[in-house]
Formats: structure tokens, C-alpha cells, sequence
């Protein structure tokens, strides 16, 4: 897809894609807007895949910005997939939902309750672990009952 490009050398939708790369809640809109700003190598486009690449929580985010970054010729670092804890206090964010739920809650329940409380840590967590995601979360749901 070839990109319309403004004046300033910058895509037609860039103010678009600028919101969907600081889109807390939605690694996707997130990823795709590396996507797209990727494929215009212009120095607002480069701050804002360098900002994903160094502090994105999701990985897959951080390395598709190094891996636009990389094509551009800047240089850059490989950012690190190994992090102790994506969101500060994790496990007592989960506690304290589990706690606000009735004591025969499912795990749906759990889930769909941390889902509209906690949109942001849902997402990080969700893009994250990929595939693994269900697995990780009904672990710490299950942990917390203990």
C-alpha cells in the first residue's frame, strides 16, 4: 500500500496514527500503527517508534518498532523480551478484583471483571502472553485463592 503523503513529507492520516500509538488499552491499534508509520521514514514518525520501542509494555510492539527503526538505518538496540513484571503490583490488582466478585465467581466472571476495570493491564497482559494469556490468568486466578 503506498501512503499518501502531506506536505510535510508525513502520511496523510498521521494524527490517526499518532492516537493509535498512544492507545493505553489496545497493543493491536498499537502494532498496527508501527505498521503503518513504519513505511515513512520522517523524524516525528522515528520519535514515536523509538518512544514504542523503549517503553511499549508488549513486546511485540517494542520489537516491531526496532525492527522499522533497524530498516531506517537508525541505531538501535534489540529491546529485551525479558521483564520481571509488565504492570507494577499485578498480583494485587488481581486480588483486589477477585476480592470485589462473590465468593462462587467463575472465572469468566473474574476475567470479564478485570477486563472492565482493568482494560489497560488486561491488554498488556493479553498481548504479552499471547496464546498463553487464558493459561496465565486462570493460574493467577487460581493462586489468589489460596
Amino acid at each position: 500500500m503506498i501512503e499518501e503523503l502531506n506536505n510535510n513529507g508525513l502520511p496523510e492520516n498521521y494524527e490517526e496514527l499518532k492516537k493509535a500509538a498512544n492507545r493505553s488499552a489496545d497493543w493491536r491499534a498499537r502494532l498496527e500503527a508501527v505498521e503503518e508509520l513504519g513505511q515513512t521514514n520522517h523524524k516525528q514518525i522515528i520519535d514515536i517508534l523509538m518512544r514504542l520501542m523503549e517503553s511499549d509494555p508488549v513486546y511485540t510492539v517494542q520489537e516491531a518498532a526496532y525492527l522499522k527503526l533497524k530498516a531506517f538505518g537508525e541505531d538501535v538496540k534489540a529491546p529485551s523480551k525479558n521483564k520481571p513484571e509488565l504492570v507494577k503490583g499485578v498480583s494485587k490488582i488481581l486480588l483486589r478484583i477477585k476480592k470485589s466478585l462473590p465468593r462462587d465467581h467463575s472465572y469468566e466472571d473474574f476475567k470479564e471483571k478485570l477486563k472492565k476495570m482493568r482494560i489497560d493491564v488486561y491488554d498488556i497482559y493479553e498481548g504479552e502472553k499471547g496464546a498463553e494469556f487464558d493459561a496465565w490468568l486462570m493460574k493467577m486466578w487460581n493462586s489468589s485463592n489460596k
